[in-house]
């Protein structure tokens, strides 16, 4: 049985078998090779070889783990031409960027990364892979940012390689490809790494994955794992757990940035709002943890402490809500490389019925703001 080859180029195309394109697909349209802005592109996935060899050395050792995320990572081991297109940050990529129209890529190592990995060989791969970004940051300065990634599996270490990683390599912030087996930031034995990357101005991407182990049957037995449903809902835990926690209070200059359209959040902040009480001020949650009292309504950290991408996303009614609903200032554009690449996408975005002012926030200042890029 031979499996459908479907394009990652050309965005909602049918797959070659005479299916139906999609009402939201965007219209073929020419790039603005004169834009007024720079197109700055904030979720751009990269890996280093050795990290999928580690991955399936894992899987196929003695005792491998019970992981969603180490499954998923072993089926994207198994497509070559995603694994070229993320290993490689050199002559090739810029050549693809320069092809769509993008000016700089800000490069964040893909899921599941370093995370589901044993302590020891994830935090070696990190420091590995982050030295590796430097590099191609610095042979190409005005093509690439990178966010360093770390290993939450190690606490001191991921403390240790977030002020290297920004006082040393020079790197734009951090990435978090999202729960590492099983455990999230908002628990407090990870609070020593949100207090890092607030001193050390650093912003957090939360990258999805697939959900936990203990939550995931139900979306493998329907393929809803991935971006269908199971990244977004995992992000959702993150970013929720995160708030309700009150890292945000304890840490309020800590900077979170979330893909994918916010992965829908912005479009519930009312409800959240409505129904804060089901979870604030209640004892026992995390495991026994005494009661948490936010200081906010659950809307002021998406207008505080909050940013979202654009990846995969190229909708205009969907920006322009956000836009509305979380200010300009606070949406940024991204493609969501390798994955996700359309040129109809990226000329989309000239065409968006949105004063100029806030197009250039969306596709160049607001990075630069967030990420500190200059």
């Amino acid at each position: 049985m031979t499996a459908k080859k479907i394009s990652v180029v050309g965005g909602m195309e049918n797959d070659g078998e005479g299916g139906e394109i999609s009402p939201f697909a965007n219209a073929v349209r020419e790039i603005d090779r004169n834009a007024p802005y720079k197109r700055i592109a904030t979720e751009e996935a990269w890996s280093i070889p050795e990290i999928p060899q580690a991955q399936l050395d894992y899987l196929h050792s003695s005792c491998p783990p019970d992981d969603a995320s180490l499954r998923m990572a072993a089926m994207f081991a198994g497509m070559p031409q995603i694994q070229e297109d993320l290993c490689d940050i050199g002559d090739r990529r810029i050549a693809r960027m320069d092809a769509l129209g993008i000016d700089r890529q800000l490069l964040l190592l893909t899921a599941p990364g370093v995370q589901v990995l044993e302590r020891s060989v994830g935090v070696g791969l990190a420091q590995l892979a982050n030295d590796r970004l430097a590099e191609a940051c610095t042979k190409y300065p005005d093509r690439f940012s990178g966010l360093l990634a770390f290993a939450p599996q190690d606490v001191a270490a991921s403390v240790k390689e977030i002020d290297r990683g920004m006082n040393k390599l020079g790197l734009a912030g951090a990435v978090v490809n999202s729960h590492t087996k099983g455990r999230y930031l908002d628990e407090p034995q990870f609070w020593p790494i949100l207090e890092a990357l607030e001193a050390n101005d650093a912003a957090l991407y939360i990258h999805p994955t697939s959900p936990p182990t203990s939550w995931v049957k139900p979306y493998d037995e329907r393929a809803f794992t991935g971006a269908l449903a199971g990244f977004t809902h995992e992000v959702w835990m993150h970013t929720m757990g995160l708030i309700f926690s009150g890292a945000f209070d304890r840490f309020p200059k800590l900077r979170l940035v979330i893909g994918h359209m916010g992965e829908a959040l912005p479009l519930l902040l009312y409800r959240f709002d409505w129904m804060q009480s089901n979870a604030d001020g209640r004892a026992g949650l995390r495991g026994g943890q005494p009661a948490v009292k936010l200081k906010h309504k659950v809307s002021h950290y998406f207008h505080n402490n909050i940013w979202i991408t654009t990846s995969g996303v190229a909708w205009e009614p969907a920006i322009k809500f956000c836009q509305q609903v979380m200010g300009p200032e606070r949406v940024l554009y991204a493609m969501d490389y390798p994955y996700q690449v359309s040129a109809e996408e990226v000329a989309s975005y000239d065409a968006l019925d949105i004063p100029p002012e806030h197009k250039k926030m969306l596709m160049q200042t607001n990075a630069e703001t967030v990420f500190r890029i200059r």
